[in-house]
């Protein structure tokens, strides 16, 4: 990956739908060369386009990342967490947890009662600790490119 594949990833973030005829000169690129580098990236798999949703927007007001501590492996702990709805993600760690889950529900109590009484009840889980957080605003996730 050099610095115009970086340069395009970062308009992309900016703007995943941007059009080829505005990208390649933003990046110094010819339309169809910016389609091309693009298109190259997919196909290497480097690059994944994908929609993300806002979960203030999909009815979530309650978030939490989750701490886990598991007796044993941890992995069919995340598979059976990955299984909820609520759960948005779910990530296996090296640490004081063993994995973390962020965790989106319609209220506080609903947050609760998942964690109380789905979560806890996984079999192989130790421990949670909830960290909640409050999205007040629409956010994004941006990666540094470079």
């Amino acid at each position: 990956m050099d610095e115009i594949d970086r340069a395009i990833l970062r308009e992309l973030q900016t703007d995943g739908r941007i059009a080829y005829a505005d990208l390649g000169p933003r990046v110094g690129l010819s339309a169809s060369a910016a389609r091309q580098r693009l298109q190259r990236l997919l196909d290497s798999r480097a690059v994944q386009v994908v929609g993300v949703t806002d979960p203030m927007a999909m009815g979530g007001q309650a978030m939490a990342l989750l701490g886990v501590t598991v007796d044993g492996d941890p992995r069919p702990v995340a598979d059976a967490l990955s299984a909820h709805p609520e759960v948005v993600y779910a990530v296996l760690t090296s640490g004081g947890f063993d994995l973390f889950a962020e965790v989106v529900s319609p209220t506080a109590k609903d947050l609760l009662d998942f964690v109380n009484d789905t979560v806890r009840l996984i079999e192989g889980v130790g421990g949670v600790q909830s960290f909640p957080y409050f999205a007040i605003h629409t956010h994004r996730f941006l990666w540094e490119v470079g």
